[in-house]
């Protein structure tokens, strides 16, 4: 072995968050002096999983306390089972396992997939996470991707070419709970287009290149205006995730002080148990202020930590921004500015999040979300709901859409005055906004035309709420149509093919009297009149078909 790996040197690259700007782990890449070890390995599962061992051992050699990306060949983990020398080499250099990711690489055609996905849940219960590597370049099957339900997903850059692949590949990461990274990006173009497909991490040439020893300051280009994304419901927290220094609950005063003095950019340490899950949290300031007296050191350095630290703040790593805010508010003014710590669902501490990072998050999709307001009504645009209608599609989310307007609304400007249409335009809206209760979203499309996005169980209070009042414009009475197409999951695959659903709706609708609603299925011809009276028999659902009246 030695002949083979003494000429054998590691090289650090860092991931980037693309929200917060700062490195969030460091991927070890082999780089021997002489001949092709790496080569060598994809043909010896032994070997691989050594190499893995020693990039562990490398980084520890640094003294680093970032997570870190550790490369290792699908068939060696199929071979290896559980990669003990990987799980010894951990332990050896007092690191945890769920500090690492493990990047599972090409080739995946000849790998048999029942012993790899076993071999993945003994990682996985090691603590270890996975990553599936090079996606997009490589020969990793869809099936097999799903099945092994990675973490984190590693997208190669030549996908950014096609901005529609990297969105789908983001929608299913979203779904499964998985990050979504890009890797080898070299131009400030490729950030871009990263980071508007909703890539939350990246590496490569641009930030830093590899080198020798780990680099903590990176390039990464600012976001362009109107790049931020505008979800209602806020960004999820994993989005701005930054590592976190973690010792055991035993350590002293001291050693977090050693800590602490020797990493100036560390804001706070958690001390976790033997499962990894946080027990004290020690904030830095707070934390020095009491040893930095004139026998603090004395008093406090062979102490245990616990007595200086406080109970974790911690919020699970599906939360939004808002639950972290939440979490913060309901704490003493004195922590305010403390990290929060991210868990696993197993209560492991994956990361810490920074009250400055979430409110910067939250105030971008405010102004993105205001941007798109309508100015009349102050609701959002139909890009807000469309967004969030293919956001519950790639959850497999039953759900409604339903589309409202005003009969005859030209004649009611004309006869009404604008003013007064404008009036009415507002109070629908309200109405609306009124009625809209848990996840319903409410979207003003323009003119008199709204967007409504519901669970299937709050239609008839909504319905109830614009169709049951008087509605009248300057003296003139007016009526309401109200079409509706019911989703279940699978019945439309993006928000294009549910709008196709409900336009035959919109026109059954229309050519009912009075106060009139038509409710459909997607892909059932045929459609319900919920209310309204006359009118032509007319198709409904994503097909076409004759009227059942109720």
């Amino acid at each position: 072995m030695a002949p083979r790996t003494d000429s054998l040197r590691f090289a650090f690259q860092p991931v980037v968050n693309l929200t917060t700007s700062a490195v969030a782990a460091l991927e070890i890449l082999a780089r021997p002096e002489a001949g092709d070890i790496v080569a060598e390995a994809r043909r010896d599962p032994e070997l691989d999983g050594r190499l893995a061992a020693f990039a562990v051992r490398a980084a520890a050699r640094q003294e680093t306390l970032l997570p870190l990306h550790v490369n290792v060949f699908a068939a060696t983990v199929a071979d290896l089972g559980g990669l003990a020398v990987l799980r010894d080499a951990v332990r050896e250099v007092g690191r945890l396992p769920w500090e690492i990711t493990v990047d599972l690489g090409p080739p995946f055609t000849h790998v048999p997939h029942a012993a790899l996905l076993e071999a993945v849940d003994v990682l996985r219960r090691d603590g270890f996470r996975i990553c599936a590597d090079g996606v997009g370049d490589g020969d990793l099957p869809l099936r097999l991707l799903v099945d092994l339900a990675p973490e984190l997903v590693k997208l190669d850059a030549s996908l950014l070419a096609r901005e529609a692949a990297v969105r789908a590949m983001r929608t299913w990461c979203e779904h499964s709970g998985a990050l979504l990274a890009v890797e080898g990006v070299e131009t400030e173009r490729q950030c871009a287009v990263a980071r508007a497909a909703g890539a939350q991490l990246a590496q490569g040439e641009l930030f830093a290149p590899p080198t020798r020893r780990p680099v903590a300051d990176v390039y990464v280009p600012a976001q362009a205006p109107g790049q931020a994304a505008a979800v209602r419901s806020g960004p999820p927290v994993r989005q701005f995730v930054r590592p976190a220094v973690l010792l055991p609950v035993s350590a002293s005063a001291g050693q977090v002080r050693e800590l602490l003095i020797g990493s100036p950019e560390v804001s706070g340490v958690i001390l976790v148990d033997a499962g990894g899950r946080p027990v004290r949290a020690v904030d830095r300031d707070r934390f020095l202020l009491p040893l930095s007296g004139r026998y603090g050191h004395a008093l406090y350095a062979d102490r245990p930590a616990v007595r200086l630290a406080d109970a974790p703040r911690t919020v699970g790593a599906d939360a939004t921004a808002w639950e972290v805010l939440d979490v913060v508010a309901d704490g003493a003014p004195r922590r305010s500015g403390d990290d929060v710590a991210v868990l696993d669902p197993d209560g492991r501490c994956v990361g810490v999040v920074r009250l400055a990072d979430v409110v910067r998050a939250l105030s971008e999709s405010r102004v993105e979300e205001a941007a798109g307001l309508n100015p009349l009504t102050r609701l959002p645009g139909s890009d807000a709901v469309t967004r969030e209608v293919d956001r519950w599609i790639g959850q497999g989310r039953h759900f409604a859409l339903s589309w409202l307007d005003v009969d005859d609304f030209k004649q009611v400007n004309d006869g009404a005055g604008f003013a007064a249409g404008d009036e009415l335009i507002r109070s629908v809206g309200g109405a609306l906004q009124w009625a809209a209760s848990g996840s319903t979203r409410v979207g003003h499309i323009g003119g008199d035309d709204f967007l409504v996005l519901a669970e299937p169980g709050a239609l008839d209070a909504l319905a109830a709420a614009v169709l049951d009042l008087p509605w009248s414009a300057g003296g003139r009475p007016v009526t309401l149509s109200l079409a509706t197409v019911d989703c279940p999951p699978g019945g439309v695959h993006d928000h294009q093919q549910a709008a196709a659903c409900l336009a035959p709706l919109k026109r059954a609708a229309k050519s009912l009297r009075g106060m009139s609603w038509v409710l459909g299925r997607a892909g059932v011809p045929g459609h319900r009149i919920r209310r309204g009276t006359g009118g032509a028999p007319a198709g409904a659902g994503c097909g076409t078909g004759g009227r059942d009246v109720d």
